[in-house]
């Protein structure tokens, strides 16, 4: 738990402030209103005045006026009686809206207590996990067999890991004491006994704040030994020898090495003070915000600010959030983004006739911070997981061949208009129908999965990378040439070579063939794509495991 920076505090304490100042003249005008209508009838008042209860109802405990929320819902909930039986209003329900309206105004005069606001000075952040730069990515190893320890070594430096040896545990604690690594590969025994390793490893977990992800390597498969690493805090097991792929996917899960972007939450609220708390409150556990007063300029934003979710009023002028929602749900691009509903309606049948319309959710206002922040994360994170699914390979992560061919378009055009060069690289991987024959498909799949470890691991942000289908492969490298590239593909290839892949006790080598084709000697993305297959199909006509670079003459 942590206070609010001072930038924050401010920018609520001025929210406040301003809301406390208008407070008056809001309950003065919802009065006027009533007056008028009382003289008057109007539906369309009617609705007026019930938005503007509604509004009052929805903030007032937010900023700490607790009785004027309680008594704007209950005169909203009269007002909401009143629309809905269609009928001329009653003298009783005029003498209840008065006696309500009184109520309120004597809420808006007497001091209150910021209760709700001083609860934002301690809300924990969204919790992302930690990360580590590709040329810090450290692993600390406590050696086992020199042979195992170099072999390993190796192995793991093909996939951007620089590993740190040491002789004996009590060099690894040390170690620790003034370095923080990315994970910990350690034996369960060790050599300084039986359960050495997760003794230690117990110690040195128990002193620290935050413990180190730490992966144990055993001869051992028993219940016992593994109860043993998982009581000294293991993340991980493997029995020895290791499946350096398998070793791999692991220590990639663990170290995140990718920072995650903040999530990003559009509030569409016509209470304009209103949503500029729940940004403040939204922002300060690392998210990023676009707030909408006006529902009728939302679709710009949705195409600007890509939200992984929105956050919606019901009642709002121009239309409401059902209709604003359905109108929403009617662009393809936009089905799978979760609509969360925030408001006073407490009336169960309208709220799930809400999530009918395309909500996700209903969330009643004042909401506590602590209950907004995990309602609106867990909806964002689920909101991404289900996208990625849409986009990209199932087995590696990687883009899917449509969305590939997608953002290959959009990067041919992105160079150019800046008129720069690309590259555009198909990769395949040799023999590897000899590899599912004679090992079977699960190895195949491990394969698969190791080289696309190594792209990614290898390869800048900046570069797009995608499966194609089967075992072939395409990147994309913006602001890159021939010339560039090329290198840069024949060290992939040359390190994956490198790479050893274990089935049950046989061990073999994979490489792989690339073709490349470069904007702007082909100019459009399908020349460009068929020029980088005819490259790759030279490659494999020439031996395999190499890298050819299309020219123009030549592939056309």
């Amino acid at each position: 738990m942590v206070s609010l920076p001072d930038e924050i505090q401010a920018q609520l304490a001025t929210l406040r402030q301003a809301y406390a100042q208008q407070l008056l003249g809001r309950v003065e005008q919802i009065a006027t209103t009533w007056q008028q209508l009382s003289r008057r009838w109007d539906d369309t008042m009617l609705a007026t005045l019930h938005r503007m209860t509604h509004n009052l109802a929805g903030s007032g405990a937010t900023f700490g006026f607790a009785a004027i929320s309680d008594r704007a819902r209950a005169l909203e909930c009269l007002l909401q009686t009143i629309m809905e039986s269609r009928n001329q209003i009653t003298q009783e329900e005029g003498d209840q809206i008065t006696a309500l309206l009184e109520l309120l105004q004597l809420a808006a005069a007497e001091p209150n207590s910021p209760t709700v606001m001083a609860e934002l000075e301690h809300i924990p952040p969204v919790v992302m996990p930690p990360t580590y730069p590709p040329d810090e990515r450290l692993i600390f190893f406590v050696k086992d067999t020199p042979d195992l320890t170099s072999d390993l070594v190796q192995q793991l430096s093909y996939f951007g890991y620089r590993v740190q040896t040491f002789a004996s545990l009590k060099a690894l604690q040390e170690a620790v004491h003034d370095t923080t690594p990315a994970a910990i590969i350690v034996d369960v025994r060790a050599s300084e006994g039986s359960f050495a390793g997760t003794e230690m490893i117990k110690q040195i977990q128990q002193r620290r704040e935050t413990p180190i992800p730490v992966v144990f390597l055993s001869i051992r498969s028993d219940l016992v030994a593994r109860l043993q690493a998982v009581q000294s805090g293991g993340y991980a097991y493997f029995t020895k020898p290791v499946e350096i792929g398998t070793l791999i996917d692991k220590l990639d899960a663990l170290s995140a090495h990718q920072s995650p972007d903040p999530y990003r939450i559009l509030i569409v609220d016509d209470e304009s003070t209103l949503a500029s708390y729940y940004a403040y409150t939204l922002q300060q556990a690392g998210m990023k915000t676009f707030v909408v007063s006006d529902p009728l300029q939302v679709l710009q934003p949705l195409v600007d600010f890509r939200p992984d979710l929105i956050l919606m009023d019901v009642y709002m002028p121009s239309c409401n959030g059902l209709e604003l929602a359905a109108v929403i749900r009617q662009l393809e691009s936009y089905l799978s983004i979760p609509i969360v509903f925030l408001s006073t309606e407490t009336n169960l049948d309208r709220q799930l006739a809400a999530m009918s319309l395309g909500g996700d959710d209903f969330l009643m206002k004042p909401i506590h911070p602590h209950h907004l922040i995990r309602a609106v994360s867990s909806r964002a994170q689920r909101s991404r997981l289900l996208r990625s699914y849409m986009i990209k390979d199932s087995l590696t992560g990687l883009l899917n061949h449509t969305k590939t061919k997608e953002q290959l378009m959009i990067e041919v055009s992105r160079a150019q208009r800046r008129q720069r060069p690309l590259t555009f690289a198909m990769i395949d991987i040799d023999h590897f129908k000899s590899i599912n024959d004679s090992y079977g498909h699960a190895i195949g799949d491990r394969v698969i999965t190791s080289l696309s470890r190594l792209l990614q691991q290898r390869l800048r942000k900046t570069d797009v990378i995608g499966r194609y289908g089967g075992e072939e492969f395409a990147v994309i490298l913006p602001e890159t040439d021939g010339v560039a590239a090329t290198p840069v593909l024949n060290e992939l290839r040359a390190g994956f070579a490198q790479i050893r892949h274990q089935a049950a006790d046989r061990e073999f080598a994979v490489t792989f063939s690339c073709g490349l084709a470069v904007y702007p000697q082909y100019p459009e993305a399908t020349s460009l794509s068929d020029a980088a297959d005819k490259a790759l199909y030279l490659a494999k006509a020439q031996g395999r495991d190499r890298v050819i670079l299309a020219q123009p003459k030549e592939f056309a």
